[in-house]
């Protein structure tokens, strides 16, 4: 996902812009600015990829600040909109690289942006900026960040633990930015199970209302903070009848903000096989279908599975994660291989029975790599989550039990 700003103080184009750029799925709109004056600090603070400058309310006022920006970020890519072609001669003049004639059209917005946005990106080996060092690219590029959906079999199966324990263990490697966001828009409670403290009560809704203004400082006051691991936490809406505001659209905009500035995202699902839910499905690179070893839970993997296979590429995303393996009262005499033989899948990875330390944690509202990092349901989680990232895993007795070798693009 590629950063754009722009400037246009004729707020009817500006809004016709703004609309043809939001149909563009490759790009986000960081930054957009009614001032030509205004534009040079929108562009130091925003640090995007591509410029984009209105000339027609100001031509000499728009040249001005263009030769500005090329002398002081040479390797910002500008692209600029009038209809004058004088005016767009101009402006290459001064330091612009491409330009579009009014009216712009769809088609050529999108060969222009791929051009201006391919170059960049080739440019010297490398997108690193300005020579003093004040004009960047995100901190993470597209597709860099790992996205990880954890869906349950049934509720009760350890879905969000799972999430929550999977997300934390991922935020306390070193060098990794990781946010958990709780998509069980119903009845989530991410946000319990790890005690945060948020000043200001925004939710996943709150950003859904307002996603034409979205931009990263937005989504960052919207995100919470567990100190103790520096997990970002994107939480459900406050109130039920909020989940009616956020569909689809608003799940694949939101997402694709975060992944500029994270390493990892685990998303926690719902139950219930929302529109948001295939949304985060279909964005994500690997699904940990939780399940325990039991006929409910077990049946639901296959109608599951079956259900993804009818989008083309989900069904093979899917990694079967059972839960609770060595509970007595669960298992009810299935074997893994039995397990295995149902599904018609090889299990993915498993996780203790290990009651005690989680509840433990749960009322503590602390994940487990703080509170009982030695456990073996924790040490099962570190496996995962080092598996997930293509790490080796640790060697644990809980891990030797598990496939391993089956990373996050190998066998299924």
């Amino acid at each position: 996902m590629q950063r754009i700003a722009i400037v246009d103080p004729t707020e009817s184009t500006r809004e016709s812009l703004r609309t043809l750029l939001l149909g563009v799925d490759f790009v986000w709109l960081e930054a957009e600015c009614a001032r030509y004056e205004y534009f040079y600090d929108v562009i130091n603070q925003s640090m995007p990829d591509l410029a984009i400058v209105a000339l027609d309310a100001d031509k000499n006022r728009a040249l001005q600040m263009i030769g500005q920006l090329a002398v002081d970020y040479p390797r910002l890519p500008i692209l600029t909109i009038s209809h004058d072609h004088q005016a767009l001669l101009q402006s290459l003049q001064k330091g612009a690289k491409y330009f579009l004639t009014h009216p712009v059209g769809l088609e050529d917005m999108l060969s222009a942006l791929r051009r201006a946005l391919g170059d960049a990106s080739h440019s010297d080996g490398s997108s690193s900026g300005s020579s003093s060092g004040q004009l960047g690219v995100a901190p993470r590029q597209s597709g860099a960040a790992i996205m990880v959906a954890v869906l349950g079999s049934r509720g009760g199966v350890g879905t969000t633990t799972l999430a929550v324990n999977l997300a934390a263990t991922l935020a306390c490697e070193p060098g990794n930015g990781v946010a958990l966001v709780d998509l069980d828009l119903a009845l989530g409670d991410a946000d319990i199970a790890l005690e945060v403290n948020g000043i200001e009560n925004i939710s996943i809704a709150d950003l859904a209302r307002n996603i034409e203004r979205l931009d990263m400082n937005f989504l960052r006051r919207a995100l919470v903070k567990h100190e103790a691991t520096g997990l970002a936490i994107l939480r459900h809406p406050l109130e039920i009848m909020e989940m009616g505001v956020i569909h689809e659209g608003h799940v694949e905009r939101i997402l694709n903000l975060l992944k500029i500035s994270y390493s990892h995202l685990v998303l926690d699902l719902s139950k219930s096989l929302l529109p948001t839910d295939l949304m985060a499905m279909r964005m994500s690179d690997v699904i940990l279908l939780t399940a325990q070893l039991e006929l409910s839970s077990l049946r639901n993997v296959v109608r599951l599975i079956h259900c993804m296979g009818s989008e083309e590429g989900l069904a093979e995303k899917v990694r079967v994660v059972v839960n609770r393996v060595g509970a007595e009262s669960i298992e009810e005499g299935i074997s893994l291989k039995k397990a295995e033989e149902v599904i018609g899948k090889p299990i993915f990875w498993q996780i203790p029975n290990d009651t005690k330390p989680l509840i433990a944690a749960r009322v503590a509202g602390a994940p487990l790599i703080k509170h009982s990092p030695k456990c073996r349901a924790q040490l099962a989680i570190a496996g995962l989550a080092h598996a997930l990232s293509g790490k080796a895993g640790t060697g644990s007795s809980a891990e030797l039990k598990t496939k391993r070798g089956f990373g996050l693009f190998g066998r299924r």
